[in-house]
């Protein structure tokens, strides 16, 4: 069962060898299966406040009730995943919290400091904005509107991962 709204449900990295990383996550962590989304697209996304051009590739597996998205990007385009990229190297990047008042969660993390880094909408409905938390938390929080739809996706990835023996590790919709 996903967790409540509110409730910190991801934690994200970025890397340079999707497929590396995939069989890292699961052969030695143990998180799968991994649904992975190459080239995803997101409408109306915003870097910095501007236009985003970035194409990048994520993957989604469950350990628990905890979600490990993993982000390739695949361009030189400026991106959240880029700067972070460019200042550490591979490695953890946000956390994802979701939250049926997502407008209410953005104007909060706005008052108090942080800026919306990156920011779109999902193709099955959802919104996301990444807040920068950078300095105070040691990476971003991605602020995730959860729906009906998102909450449905994420519950499916979770339960794929319940029983999962191993087997089909990577699986591509």
């Amino acid at each position: 069962m996903p967790q409540p709204d509110g409730a910190l449900m991801q934690i994200a990295y970025i890397v340079k060898d999707m497929d590396k990383a995939l069989n890292h996550w699961t052969k030695t962590l143990r998180v799968g299966p991994f649904f992975v989304l190459d080239n995803l697209e997101v409408e109306n996304p915003l870097y910095r406040g501007a236009p985003s051009e970035a194409k990048f590739t994520i993957a989604l597996g469950f350990n628990g009730a905890m979600c490990v998205e993993l982000i390739q990007q695949h361009d030189e385009a400026p991106s959240v995943y880029r700067e972070v990229m460019e200042k550490r190297g591979e490695g953890f990047h946000h956390w994802g919290v979701w939250h049926e008042n997502f407008d209410e969660e953005v104007a909060r993390y706005e008052a108090k400091g942080y800026a919306q880094a990156f920011s779109g909408r999902v193709v099955i409905g959802g919104r996301f904005a990444y807040m920068d938390t950078l300095a105070d938390l040691g990476g971003m929080v991605e602020l995730i509107e959860i729906n009906p739809t998102v909450r449905e996706l994420f519950g499916n990835l979770e339960a794929a991962a319940k029983d999962w023996d191993g087997a089909d590790p990577i699986r591509r919709p």
